[in-house]
């Protein structure tokens, strides 16, 4: 049947909890409403995430009134609909300690919110409009808030062909969501296909939408953090990954999924039929005929 999309999921704040959705506008900073929002410390206003946070997975943000405003949520504690601020205060931020401009704050009941739930001074900043910030790797593209690229790509057989070796083991499988992708991939002949398309056209409901490789998703911590719970639950996968899949280019970082960037925009949904233009180290690769 081909390869197809088999889940679509955007992350209102980064390192939150996803929202999976039928189908999702494609901008060139990717899935709309992916990671539009962003917690930050209150004294530099470097970014928070599961890294050091992995309760932040447990939060789970909701999209209301067509973006105007946004539902926080998490057990045990009262909900909060924050009205969306585009304009609000001017606050510099940075990513991994790279300042990446200014965010619009938003608000004193927000970021107590996030203090009170995950047990630090914090605030919560949206990208604000005009915002420019360039990824990098093959095909760099825009990015928002997302560590450096605008769309991650995972295939279920990836995940089959690692959870397959985590029970070979004695390991139990894990979720897809662990890998927090936003385009989950169907119908793929072997795991890690999507580390040589460099081309995906999606036939998508208003014309194609076409995504260009930058480069292999590095893993870190994030991928041990139960997304229901907010609990660490290593070693696995990121034990497993190891012991095939360090990348010795990136500081023998394991990897899992492709990152890529956007470079035809229009609306993605479930089911919509995939061609990839298979690439290997720049030549065609004859393992990979084009679909």
């Amino acid at each position: 049947m081909g390869i197809t999309v088999q889940t679509l999921t955007y992350y209102p704040v980064k390192g939150c909890a996803g929202t999976d959705v039928e189908s999702a506008r494609v901008g060139a900073m990717g899935l709309e409403h992916d990671r539009t929002f962003m917690v930050v410390d209150t004294v530099e206003g470097a970014f928070r995430s599961q890294r050091g946070l992995p309760a932040m997975a447990a939060v789970r943000p909701e999209v209301v009134d067509g973006g105007r405003a946004l539902r926080l949520s998490a057990q045990g504690t009262e909900s909060l609909v924050v009205a969306v601020d585009p304009e609000g205060e001017p606050r510099p931020v940075s990513l991994f300690d790279k300042p990446v401009g200014h965010a619009a704050d938003q608000g004193e009941e927000a970021a107590e919110w996030f203090s009170d739930v995950l047990g630090e001074k914090l605030r919560l900043v949206r990208v604000p409009d005009g915002f420019d910030r360039d990824g990098w790797g093959e095909t760099p593209g825009k990015v928002g808030f997302a560590d450096a690229h605008a769309v991650l790509v995972v295939s279920q057989a990836s995940l089959d062909g690692l959870n397959a070796r985590i029970e070979a083991a004695g390991g139990k499988p894990v979720p897809m969501d662990r890998f927090r992708a936003n385009i989950v991939l169907d119908g793929c002949a072997q795991p890690h296909d999507e580390d040589l398309m460099r081309r995906l056209e999606f036939a998508g409901a208003d014309g194609p939408v076409e995504l260009a490789h930058s480069v292999r998703a590095m893993r870190c911590a994030v991928p041990l953090v139960d997304q229901r719970t907010g609990l660490r639950a290593g070693p696995e996968p990121v034990r497993t990954l190891a012991t095939y899949r360090r990348e010795p280019a990136y500081d023998n970082k394991v990897s899992f999924g492709a990152k890529a960037a956007v470079v035809r925009e229009g609306t993605l949904a479930v089911g919509d039929a995939v061609l990839a233009e298979w690439y290997e180290n720049g030549a065609p690769d004859p393992r990979r005929p084009a679909s």
